[in-house]
């Protein structure tokens, strides 16, 4: 009997009088079996543990091998076990509680190459080896384990728990292969199956359900497979939409034998907040919006150059957007409104040239409510109010938004961004239809995902995979505690299963969603080994280039490749994956992105340093603006290691020898390798950077100027492009360095280029009131505050810069061959004109050129300048036929005049402009 797919939360489920169970776990018409599928509680303690010290100093390397880095060499080791977590190990004392005790003798022989390199920054100590059998290892594993050092009359001396991934990955490596089977839930016409990767649990259930919050109406069991770690149930029946949960008993160091009640790690669909798992099959034609099968997606890019990208949050685009309908708003859905102001605004931005929509993340997060969230009434207050942020903050847990950097499923979409969150279906339906609409305008969709931690570890609630593999997923210090560098709890996808699951995730969304690019949160936490796996299989699941970009941060726990070689920004060449770069993103800008206190008023290239000072006694020198000069070329030329140019003190050397904050401002091998940007998310708006670091008395119009000055820089620059949604209409978060959790309120934006809402209250207390003195009288200048005018002029500008990279390969040079050959600074060295960059791009013979030759000219200064250039005289230069195209923004001084004789060149104040020859 065929389900009823149109209702499936309400269907019936009439096989499971036909089910043959498998195992003797539970029936599915026993009350009792079903109670722990119902409790309140997601977890039950089946056996409390002796010992609560949670501390895990030892590492298995393998299956076998075992270090204790720092203990004491002298004495007899031996692992003790115990199957109900009775183990107590104390100084001066024989081992109490234990089942089993298993001896160890050292290990002389020397790590394979592998061994050695994973586990070099576990440090000096007793290498072990356990001899007996893989069988043992494995049963090991799934109990209570210490090691322990004694004396020759069996008393404790120092004991430890063990770190085991590196077994695990060393028993179960064929968990993670590439031919490994699907894990997660798996439909066929009348079948259904589960798998869950769960090799130390001692007992696996499924508890299914009728409804999406009713009682639990079957609770079945997993089988396990002994070579993988994987447990499976098969039924033969259809169970589309039918919500499950799973019941994994397991060992829980420092809590005990655990029968933990949780969520598919591998969800593809959920119940309102993330309650339970849905069956679904993601190629049924009822979770896809009319037309999704073969729809027109936009033609590969030729080159990851060619992309200009735009970065978005879904809830953003539309929440405050009067032309979407009210039940669209801050929706997917939102996207398909093809007459609202923000589609509109999408729509010219791709006319002009950006190829890309970067959502913030999408995936299921933890933090926002998906049907009942709190929508603060925030009061009508001075500027410089604390009103604004208090009204805003008190709800902000349970208000509707967040950045989304809080994972919970990752192949799942967020309900809260659906119509109907409590419809599963519906957030995929919506999802795809998202997709599809910005396809239909020709624009590619990246995800923002975020691999590289989770929400939560351990027994929260809101852990998953802690609660199914307790220690595994999560990267663990010297002591055994979850790092987090990241922010939260840090993932190891070092780890072959989470790397497996990062891979299987990102796969998913290209396949079944249409992704067309990824950016990567914090992916220097990341092996470059693991990225270069996805890379592979993203563009094979897409038939075409998946391009992949994100933070190369190099820090924390891994940093320096402490751990493995990172997806850094110092150990990506040749990989063809971008980074963002800082270089350039500090020189225009100046200062760095998490300045506080009077640091923020360190100006940069774009706003004034040393030539424009704002008064707050920085300090800066010519020498200062000269190495700020040669760091925005840096960016320029794609931020290329090899690249050579004249430096600032007359020398010619590579962009690698060029100095940023002690690092090498040079260190892509490849343009495709590096991602320029001067705002994202992250941090200050560039309006609000410019508001600490301009000039006082700086006008609204001049302050717009400057903005069109950093835009123009960054699309400039070789390499990807990468925008900030908003930047082109001066938007503002009113000084707010950190939004993630701020609320609609502070994180508007405008799409008619209205208002731009600076100056609508102080900023969130947290990690801004230590400069709320700072900030007040800059949020009470009404002359900072921009008119619709000046918000026009920036998009205007803006949308001529977009043309223009986009007339020509030029400004997006495929290699880095090409830009070392083609692209030439003037106006260098210790006696240039330091506001002024000259860039020259030689065109002829290049594919896609459209000029014979192409001139940048950026002036910074408030003032006009004259740069003499004799190489360029002679020669018939004249504005990009943009700038000279009705329509370009009108009030912008493109007329830069060129003496032919002299090669002297008058530059109106605060002015990028690009002249050709045809």
């Amino acid at each position: 009997m065929p389900h009823d797919r149109r209702h499936p939360r309400l269907a019936a489920l009439p096989w499971l009088l036909a089910v043959a169970l498998v195992a003797p776990l539970a029936h599915a018409g026993d009350a009792d079996s079903l109670a722990d599928c119902d409790r309140n509680e997601v977890a039950r303690v089946l056996a409390p543990a002796a010992s609560t010290d949670t501390a895990a100093r030892g590492y298995w390397l393998d299956r076998h091998r075992i270090a204790w880095p720092g203990a004491p060499m002298h004495g007899r080791f031996a692992l003790y076990r115990s199957a109900t977590a009775s183990i107590m190990a104390e100084p001066g004392a024989p081992v109490r509680g234990s089942d089993g005790r298993w001896p160890l003798v050292q290990d002389t022989a020397p790590l394979p190459d592998a061994l050695r390199t994973r586990f070099a920054f576990i440090g000096d100590g007793p290498r072990l080896r356990l001899t007996a059998g893989d069988e043992a290892t494995a049963d090991l594993l799934r109990d209570e384990v210490w090691l322990v050092l004694e004396d020759d009359r069996g008393n404790v001396i120092a004991s430890t728990r063990l770190q085991h991934p590196g077994a695990l990955d060393d028993l179960y490596a064929t968990a993670a292969s590439v031919d490994a089977p699907p894990l997660g839930p798996l439909l066929g016409e009348h079948a259904s199956s589960l798998r869950v990767w769960a090799p130390t649990a001692r007992d696996v259930s499924v508890c299914l359900y009728d409804t999406a919050d009713g009682p639990a109406t079957a609770r079945l069991p997993l089988v396990r497979d002994d070579a993988s770690g994987t447990w499976s149930r098969h039924v033969d029946d259809d169970l589309f939409g039918r919500a499950y949960a799973y019941l994994v008993d397991v060992v829980v160091p420092g809590t005990g034998v655990v029968r933990n009640r949780v969520t598919d790690p591998y969800s593809v669909a959920l119940t309102a907040d993330s309650a339970r798992s849905v069956f679904y099959n993601l190629d049924d034609a009822d979770l896809k919006p009319a037309a999704w099968d073969g729809h027109a997606r936009p033609a590969p890019l030729a080159s990851p150059v060619d992309m200009a990208i735009y970065e978005l949050h879904v809830r953003d685009f539309s929440r405050d957007d009067a032309g979407v309908p009210a039940m669209h708003r801050g929706r997917y859905t939102a996207f398909a409104q093809p007459d609202s102001h923000g589609m509109r605004h999408l729509r010219a931005l791709h006319g002009a040239g950006i190829t890309d929509i970067h959502l913030l993340p999408v995936f299921d997060l933890a933090t926002v409510p998906e049907t009942a969230c709190a929508e603060p009434d925030v009061p009508t207050a001075a500027p410089d109010s604390q009103a604004q942020q208090a009204t805003v903050m008190a709800v902000a847990a349970e208000d509707c938004f967040n950045w989304g950097y809080d994972p919970y499923h990752f192949n799942a979409p967020e309900g809260s961004f659906a119509t109907d969150a409590s419809d599963p279906a519906t957030r995929i339906r919506e999802f795809r239809t998202m997709v599809q609409a910005l396809h239909a305008q020709g624009l590619r969709v990246g995800m923002d995902v975020v691999y590289n931690h989770t929400t939560a570890s351990g027994q929260s609630p809101r852990s998953v995979l802690d609660r199914i593999v307790p220690g595994y997923y999560h990267r663990l210090d010297a002591h055994g505690v979850v790092e987090r560098s990241t922010c939260c709890d840090n993932t190891a996808t070092e780890h072959a299963m989470m790397a497996r699951l990062m891979i299987d995730s990102a796969e998913l969304w290209v396949r079944h969603y249409g992704i067309d690019s990824f950016r990567f949160d914090l992916m220097g936490h990341q092996p470059r080994e693991a990225m270069e796996r996805l890379q592979a299989r993203v563009d094979a699941a897409a038939g075409r280039r998946v391009e992949l970009i994100g933070e190369g941060w190099n820090f924390g726990e891994v940093a320096d490749g402490a751990r493995f070689v990172q997806a850094s920004q110092g150990s990506l060449q040749g990989s063809g994956i971008g980074t963002f770069s800082d270089r350039a993103r500090d020189a225009i800008r100046g200062g760095g992105p998490a300045d506080n206190g009077e640091a923020q008023f360190a100006q940069g290239y774009a706003n004034g340093v040393h030539y424009a000072d704002n008064g707050h006694g920085t300090g800066a020198t010519r020498d200062d603006l000269l190495h700020a000069a040669d760091l925005v070329r840096a960016g320029l030329a794609g931020t290329l290691a090899g690249y050579t140019m004249e430096h600032a003190d007359g020398v010619k050397r590579p962009l690698s020898a060029l100095d940023y904050k002690g690092q090498p401002a040079g260190y892509a091998a490849q343009p495709a390798e590096v991602v320029n940007y001067v705002e994202n998310h992250d941090n200050q708006t560039l309006f609000d950077i410019n508001v600490f670091k301009l000039p006082p008395g700086t006008t609204a119009a001049e302050r717009a100027r400057v903005q069109v000055l950093a835009l123009a820089l960054n699309t400039f620059s070789q390499g990807i492009a990468y925008f900030h949604a908003g930047g082109e209409l001066l938007r503002s978060k009113s000084l707010d360095r950190n939004s993630f959790d701020s609320g609609d309120w502070f994180n508007r934006v405008d799409w008619t280029g209205q208002e731009n809402h600076f100056g609508t209250g102080l900023p969130p207390a947290e990690g801004n009131a230590g400069d709320w003195d700072l900030m007040r009288p800059l949020l009470r200048d009404a002359s900072i505050v921009p008119s619709p005018a000046d918000i026009a002029f920036t998009r205007d500008a803006f949308l001529d810069l977009m043309r223009i990279r986009a007339s020509t390969t030029l400004l997006r040079l495929r290699t880095a061959g090409d830009v070392m050959q083609r692209l030439r600074f003037h106006n260098t060295g210790p006696d240039q004109n330091p506001v002024v960059i000259v860039g020259e791009i030689d065109g002829r013979g290049y594919e896609g050129a459209n000029f014979q030759a192409l001139l940048y000219l950026v002036n910074v200064s408030p003032d006009a300048q004259t740069v003499a250039i004799p190489a360029l005289a002679g020669r018939d230069w004249a504005l990009h036929p943009v700038h000279r195209a009705p329509g370009s923004a009108d009030d912008y001084p493109y007329d830069t005049r060129y003496d032919i004789d002299t090669g002297h060149f008058d530059v109106a104040p605060r002015t990028a402009v690009v002249l050709v020859i045809e």
